[in-house]
C-alpha cells in the first residue's frame, strides 16, 4: 500500500479537528464549508480536493473512528471483560472532545451513535455465553441489543458527566455488568 503524503495527512487531521470543534459549538447542519476552511486555516478548494462535501467529511471521520475501534476488537476478544475494556475507556478519554461532540451534544448526527452501536453489537456476537446455561432462554438479538445499548449509554453518561471515574474503574464496572449479561 502506498504511503500517504504527510501534508495530506496533516490537512485531513486539521479538517477533522475543525469539524469536531465546530460541532461542539453549533449544530452540524449550521456549519458551512467556509466555517470548516476558516477553522482549519485552509482554502475551501482544499476541502473539495479531499471530500465531496461536509457530509462526506463527517462520514469519513465516523468511518475512521469505527475502524480504529474495530482494530481494538481483534485482540480484545482474547481477554476477560475488564482487561479488554481498559483500552477502550482510555481511548474514549483520550478522544474526549470527539466523543463528547458525537455522542453527548444535541444536534450531533444520529448516524454516529447508530454505527457505534452496530459496531459494538457485532463485537459482542462471539461473547454470548451459551455453555453455562445462564442465557439458554434468551435470544441473541435481544441480548446483543441490550448489551450494546447499555454500553453506548454508559459511555454517553460517563462523558456527559465529565468522566467522574478513571478508565480502569469504568472498565471494571462495565466489564462486570457485561459478564453478567452476556
Amino acid at each position: 500500500m502506498a504511503k500517504v503524503d504527510r501534508r495530506i495527512l496533516k490537512t485531513q487531521e486539521s479538517l477533522k479537528k475543525a469539524v469536531i470543534e465546530l460541532m461542539s459549538e453549533k449544530k452540524f447542519d449550521d456549519i458551512t464549508i467556509q466555517d470548516i476552511a476558516d477553522r482549519a486555516n485552509v482554502n475551501r478548494g482544499t476541502i473539495y480536493l479531499h471530500y465531496q462535501d461536509k457530509y462526506d467529511l463527517l462520514d469519513k471521520i465516523i468511518e475512521s473512528l469505527i475502524n480504529e475501534l474495530k482494530e481494538m476488537d481483534a485482540w480484545a476478544c482474547e481477554m476477560d471483560w475488564t482487561d479488554a475494556l481498559v483500552p477502550y475507556f482510555e481511548y474514549f478519554e483520550k478522544n474526549h472532545l470527539l466523543f463528547s461532540t458525537m455522542l453527548a451534544t444535541k444536534g450531533a448526527p444520529a448516524s454516529f451513535r447508530t454505527r457505534l452501536l452496530a459496531s459494538f453489537m457485532e463485537g459482542f456476537k462471539g461473547e454470548i455465553d451459551r455453555e453455562s446455561g445462564k442465557n439458554a432462554d434468551l435470544h441473541d438479538d435481544v441480548m446483543l441489543q441490550f448489551a450494546g445499548t447499555a454500553y453506548v449509554g454508559v459511555i454517553e453518561w460517563w462523558i456527559r458527566n465529565g468522566m467522574p471515574y478513571p478508565p480502569k474503574v469504568m472498565a471494571k464496572q462495565v466489564g462486570a455488568l457485561l459478564a453478567r449479561t452476556l
